[in-house]
């Protein structure tokens, strides 16, 4: 299976048949020489049409791509007025179809798409997720379509969301390599967690393909330390136990004794937060990100971690289940925790893929 997840940009490819295209408001089909043709009151060609309104309730196709090629870039900003009506972040939700299929091969909030979680920005800063201040959403995650690429976005936000700026870059080809795998990406919440029962982050995958990366958002219902969870890959009909298991949830995400300055009895400990290429904890949420609760400060803390798998996929042969433990630890004892977590999982497969399970409601993903 050729490996698109390397991300090697340079130096770029040269083949004669490779074309550069773009996707934005004023150029909804990235036609050659369409770009920037829209008036303003400054005359034409002068950013005329930079952004749309995505209508309450309606789906808004984005991009609609006839390929052989690959989508190389995603970029989205739009406000997010998390409000008394809702979490824009998690209300507006990210689709892909690839060569014409029925069922989304993406379909996660926009948000947490972006490692956005609890309806809250982040700054973001790594190799293929990057959100710049003050909401500059990127994605460098190479996307390979052979027939059609088509991305939407659905605003389940009881109210139009005004402002929404983005921008498709892709290029085209004269043909996709019959081995190269999809890009895939699902969400899923569990609000409670059951204690004792591992927490799925993905199963139910079949067929070949390479696992690529994690974007986790935990928000702590309980006391004390809450990231003993191990984080278990079951490859190819493995069953009571996994390949890969892991060692607790911040050393999946590269960090160590609960992301803390210290290890001193003598002075209470910071946590830090960090952003690195393939790891990192860029959000810690101590607050009501509504900004509504007159009590946010007794608001139980939230935390959003990634992990990308890209120098080191994890590579299935036939199936793949992802999950993670619900542990805690109070001094040297440990115990079952009941959390509430959402995740995205990011693949890359051979279609057909299986069918996602049913996409929660927009009141099942609204942070509480």
């Amino acid at each position: 299976m050729h490996d698109p997840t390397t991300l090697s940009f340079l130096p770029p490819r040269l083949h004669p048949g490779l074309r550069s295209r773009s996707i934005t408001a004023e150029n909804p089909t990235g036609g050659k020489g369409a770009g920037g043709r829209t008036a303003s009151m400054l005359g034409p060609g002068r950013k005329g049409r930079p952004c749309l309104t995505l209508p309450a309730g309606q789906t808004t196709t984005l991009a609609d791509i006839d390929g052989p090629g690959r989508i190389t870039h995603l970029w989205f900003t739009f406000p997010d007025h998390t409000d008394a009506v809702g979490f824009v972040l998690r209300d507006i939700v990210l689709r892909a179809y690839w060569d014409g299929e029925t069922e989304p091969s993406v379909e996660v909030p926009i948000g947490d798409f972006f490692c956005c979680g609890f309806g809250a920005r982040a700054l973001v800063t790594s190799l293929p997720i990057v959100v710049a201040p003050t909401g500059g959403m990127n994605c460098y995650f190479p996307m390979p379509f052979a027939t059609n690429a088509r991305l939407t976005v659905t605003n389940e936000h009881p109210v139009d969301v005004e402002g929404f700026f983005f921008q498709i870059d892709y290029e085209l080809s004269d043909h996709v390599d019959e081995h190269t795998g999809r890009f895939h990406a699902q969400w899923r919440r569990q609000n409670p967690t059951t204690a004792g029962l591992d927490y799925t982050i993905l199963d139910n995958v079949t067929g070949r393909g390479a696992y690529v990366g994690t974007y986790l958002a935990i928000t702590a219902l309980q006391r004390h330390w809450w990231g003993e969870g191990e984080v278990k890959f079951y490859l190819d009909g493995d069953d009571e136990h996994p390949t890969i298991c892991g060692t607790g949830t911040e050393d999946y995400v590269g960090g160590a004794w609960a992301f803390q300055d210290r290890l001193s009895a003598d002075q209470e400990p910071r946590v830090l937060t960090f952003n690195a290429p393939f790891c990192g904890y860029p959000q810690r949420l101590t607050n009501d990100p509504s900004r509504q609760s007159v009590y946010a400060t007794a608001m139980a803390p939230s935390h959003g971690l990634y992990r990308w798998h890209l120098p080191d996929p994890i590579h299935f042969a036939t199936d793949l289940r992802v999950t993670l433990q619900q542990i805690g630890q109070v001094g040297p004892g440990i115990f079952e925790r009941s959390d509430d977590v959402s995740s995205v999982a990011y693949w890359y497969q051979h279609e057909p893929h299986t069918p996602f399970p049913a996409f929660p409601p927009r009141d099942d993903r609204t942070p509480r």
